[in-house]
């Protein structure tokens, strides 16, 4: 029988900032090496806004982890693309056909519209990938799969929870999890990327982003809880299949092993 083709990509993106236009556009004429004008940038942002993060203009995605769910909402598989050499130019290219070559899954993300999809769109732009599918310019403006409020395309988990950016969600995608009892935030968070990434510890890069798309993946089957497609006794099914395959692989990779040994239990309150 042919493999099980995903319905969804649950998918999360991790990126650095790009030093070379950093400094070119930042402070032109002054030939500042790249670490030092993400610096001098991070610094700036930092004595202005109170936190450091470069604008997602500035940034390339270096991880990126899709897990793959089936029409029933199983857990398929979890991959990180281009986990070896980590190239943005890569990363992208395998996303959009990935995409297209499973003829386009619903996405589902937390704040996906906010940063993920916005970086991979510019980068399709950067590097001159076309994605007229994700565009679709002939098609009404409501059935194009990038158009804000198509969730048939993209469900974006903080739009919902939100009611597309109504009331803050205070807590991110941390909180979320936390409240279904899965890990959130563990000894990695997201201001901490771009200092891991220049001292060439990317391993832990795509470790945190695979927990974050799992946390993803269970904060989704919550949803569909909430929005009536499937019951809680169908979520803990699914969440128990999902367990048993992250603890299949746990002994060959140290970051499932350390999402497993964060994990919670939900406790029902009847």
């Amino acid at each position: 029988m042919p493999p099980t083709e995903p319905r969804y990509l649950v998918f999360d993106i991790e990126s650095v900032a790009d030093g070379d236009l950093v400094s070119r556009l930042r402070y032109p004429g002054e030939n500042l090496p790249p670490q030092k004008a993400i610096a001098r940038y991070r610094g700036e942002l930092q004595a202005e806004t109170g936190k450091d993060f470069i604008p997602y203009t500035f940034q390339l995605p270096i991880s990126l982890v899709i897990a793959k769910i089936d029409k029933s909402l199983r857990l398929l598989d979890l991959v990180a693309l281009d986990e070896e050499e980590s190239r943005p130019h890569e990363i992208v290219r395998r996303f959009w056909e990935g995409w297209r070559r499973y003829q386009r899954p619903r996405l589902v993300s937390f704040n996906g519209r906010g940063f993920d999809m916005p970086l991979l769109e510019l980068c399709a732009f950067r590097y001159g990938i076309q994605i007229p599918d994700w565009f679709a310019e002939d098609s009404r403006n409501f059935d194009q799969p990038r158009y804000r409020y198509n969730t048939a395309a993209h469900f974006d988990l903080h739009e919902w929870l939100t009611n597309s950016g109504a009331s803050r969600f205070t807590g991110g995608l941390s909180l979320a999890a936390n409240l279904i009892g899965k890990p959130g935030k563990t000894e990695v968070a997201g201001h901490m990327v771009q200092d891991l990434w220049d001292a060439g510890r990317k391993a832990e890069i795509h470790d945190y982003c695979r927990a974050d798309v799992l946390d993803t993946y269970f904060v989704f089957l919550r949803s569909r809880v909430v929005a009536g497609d499937i019951d809680l006794a169908r979520e803990a099914v699914l969440i128990d299949e999902a367990r048993a395959w992250i603890e299949s692989r746990a002994q060959d990779s140290p970051g499932l092993g350390r999402y497993l040994a964060a994990w919670g239990e939900w406790q029902s309150p009847w």
